[in-house]
C-alpha cells in the first residue's frame, strides 16, 4: 500500500487554543470545567476516534503551560503542540498552522472552548469526507447554508493552505470567506445524526 493511501486513512484533529479570550478574561482551554481543564474534555472525546491531535497555541509560554497538564501517554493517539505561525489574526492562521503539520490529508478543526462535542459527532463528520471536496462543513438552516455554517467544527483538506495564505495576506480573516472559495460539502445539523448541542461553546463567564 502506498504512503498516499495510508495518509488517506489517518484521522487528524486540530484544536485551536490561540485566541486571546477577551470575553472570558482568561485562557479558556486551561479553565477547569467539571473538575478538569476544558481542553481535556475534548481530548477524552477524541480518544479511539482519531490518530493524531495538533494543539495550536499562541506562544511558547502557553505551550509550556499546557504540557504540564496534558500527558500524551493518556491518549490512544499522538499529540503535537504547535505555536501559531501568525499571532492575533483569529482562527484562520491557526487552521493553516495545523494543516501544515497533519499527517493525514484532512484535518477536523475544533475550538478549545467546545467541551460538548460527542464521539458520535467525531465519527459522523469523518464519515462525510469525500475526495471531491476540500471542506466538510455542518450547517443549521437549509435556506442559508453559509450564514448558518459552523466553520470551526469542520474538516478541511490540507491542499487549501495556499488559499488560506492568500486570504491572510489580504487580511481577509473571516473563515466563511474561505468556505466560499473552496469546494465545500455542506452537512445538515438535523438533531438526529448531528445534534445542535455539539456546537455550544463557552465564551463568557456566564456561559459556564
Amino acid at each position: 500500500m502506498s504512503s498516499e493511501a495510508n495518509n488517506e486513512n489517518i484521522k487528524s484533529c486540530i484544536i485551536l487554543c490561540g485566541g486571546q479570550s477577551r470575553r472570558m478574561g482568561r485562557d479558556k482551554g486551561s479553565m477547569i470545567i467539571r473538575n478538569k481543564p476544558m481542553i481535556k474534555h475534548i481530548l477524552s472525546t477524541l480518544n479511539h476516534h482519531i490518530d493524531e491531535a495538533i494543539i495550536v497555541l499562541n506562544d511558547r509560554d502557553r505551550i509550556d503551560k499546557y504540557k504540564k497538564f496534558i500527558n500524551p501517554d493518556d491518549y490512544a493517539y499522538t499529540i503535537t503542540f504547535l505555536e501559531d505561525k501568525i499571532k492575533n489574526k483569529g482562527p484562520m492562521p491557526g487552521i493553516m498552522t495545523g494543516l501544515s503539520q497533519i499527517k493525514g490529508e484532512y484535518g477536523l478543526i475544533l475550538p478549545c472552548d467546545s467541551p460538548f462535542v460527542s464521539p458520535n459527532y467525531i465519527a459522523t463528520i469523518f464519515s462525510q469526507i469525500d475526495n471531491d471536496y476540500q471542506a466538510i462543513v455542518p450547517y443549521h438552516d437549509e435556506k442559508n447554508k453559509l450564514k448558518t455554517s459552523e466553520p470551526l467544527h469542520s474538516i478541511y483538506n490540507k491542499n487549501i493552505i495556499s488559499e488560506i495564505e492568500k486570504l491572510v495576506d489580504e487580511d481577509t480573516l473571516h473563515i466563511k470567506g474561505l468556505i466560499e472559495k473552496v469546494e465545500t460539502k455542506f452537512v445538515l445539523i438535523d438533531n438526529e445524526k448531528i445534534e445542535k448541542k455539539e456546537f455550544r461553546n463557552l465564551n463568557r463567564p456566564e456561559d459556564i
